[in-house]
């Protein structure tokens, strides 16, 4: 059973390699815990693997941001209430259509077609850093620009205004971003795609965005608020996740030079290796967030119906139950099990695009730039504590 003890969530990383000590007492001693959330409520945190996976597929559990009692990890509430409702905030059987819809954007043979543009891009990229004196930021020369060119191209945003998308995108990762601010930083991204996705209904293009009205118009089921939703979401979560994640892989590659070497020999390990990166970082602490619609038993705790329940991914990616020495990197492991990208019908619908950038990020770096190095110590290397997206907030390496 839990206790009356209720740690307050949400909780600071002070280790890039490892959970809050927090997080793993939470789950060896009962795995399912009361907390409290920043909006002065409290909710339940689920910390065992088995339960994380158990939540996440359970439709006793809504997703559906504008219930009673679902509970947000930032002040005010729901920093989306203007927005139609957003597809990772519909339920069974509204969900199921709407995802359905855009799925085929992101299959493995799609994603493949997509390959040679992403190598295009980072071959650009790695010209650029190779034509530098020596030394730079590598989250500004290649982790944050390749996810963003490719998501770009893919919705059909002009480049050009990445500026505006990534700062915006940063106040709303951000912890300490004031509810003002927060808010207006959403409204911002809202009315910019709002304008997007209006001229591309006056001509509609070759682009995701495009190709969705052209389909749902046909099918009668168009509908301009529910795009830009889709929009926001894709472009958001569509750079800044992947960005973290070459900036830590790099990290942790060239901390690891025997695994490394390994797999600069044979890049057919690099995708196991991926999957470990994404299992030990998981750079997303809560996967995401859910409301019981009735009373629920899990691991001997029963969560009552209209209370929040958010299900914290990195304790569930380092359970020793599921996962041998979770302590230790081994990019041999080749967990794909993983829940980094959430489970069940709400599983992260780019996941084959992040990994995809990942691989040819990953491939073409060690086989382009063998003299990388950090020009930091780890110790020293500016992480992202402060956001709920966790990451670099700049790399500085030499080759």
């Amino acid at each position: 059973m839990a206790t009356t003890e209720q740690p307050a969530l949400p909780i600071a990383r002070t280790c890039p390699f490892a959970p809050p000590e927090q997080y793993t007492r939470m789950r060896e001693d009962q795995g399912v815990t009361r907390v409290s959330i920043p909006d002065g409520k409290h909710a339940w945190v689920v910390t065992r693997y088995e339960d994380a996976r158990l939540v996440l597929n359970d439709h006793r559990f809504s997703s559906n941001r504008f219930r009673p009692g679902y509970p947000f990890l930032t002040e005010g509430g729901n920093p989306f209430r203007s927005q139609a409702r957003p597809m990772i905030g519909m339920d069974a059987p509204e969900h199921g259509a709407a995802r359905k819809s855009v799925l085929g954007e992101f299959t493995v043979k799609r994603v493949n077609a997509l390959r040679p543009r992403i190598q295009q891009i980072v071959d650009g990229l790695i010209d650029d850093i190779l034509a530098r004196d020596g030394e730079g930021d590598l989250v500004e020369m290649l982790s944050l620009p390749v996810p963003s060119l490719v998501i770009c191209e893919l919705l059909g945003v002009p480049y050009e205004d990445h500026d505006f998308f990534q700062g915006n995108t940063r106040k709303l990762a951000k912890r300490d971003t004031a509810e003002e601010e927060r808010l207006a930083a959403v409204d911002r991204l809202r009315s910019y795609l709002s304008s997007l996705v209006t001229v591309k209904e006056a001509d509609p293009g070759d682009d995701l965005l495009g190709r969705q009205i052209v389909k749902l118009r046909g099918e009668g089921t168009y509908e301009h608020e529910a795009l830009v939703s889709l929009a926001f979401s894709l472009l958001v979560a569509g750079h800044e996740t992947t960005a973290n994640m070459i900036s830590l892989g790099t990290v942790a590659l060239l901390e690891n030079p025997d695994q490394l070497a390994k797999i600069r020999a044979d890049p057919a390990r690099t995708l196991p290796a991926i999957e470990e990166m994404l299992r030990y970082f998981t750079i997303v602490d809560t996967v995401t967030s859910r409301v019981a619609t009735e009373d629920v038993e899990i691991g001997g705790t029963t969560i009552p119906a209209d209370d929040g329940v958010i299900v914290l991914g990195y304790p569930a990616n380092w359970d020793p139950a599921v996962f041998e020495s979770p302590e230790r990197l081994d990019l041999e492991r080749g967990a794909r099990h993983h829940v980094a990208f959430g489970f069940g019908p709400h599983q992260c619908l780019g996941q084959n695009l992040a990994r995809a950038e990942l691989q040819v990020v990953f491939d073409t770096l060690l086989r382009r730039i063998p003299e990388l190095k950090l020009a930091k110590p780890v110790d020293d290397l500016p992480f992202k504590d402060d956001a709920a997206i966790y990451g670099l907030y700049q790399l500085p390496v030499t080759w």
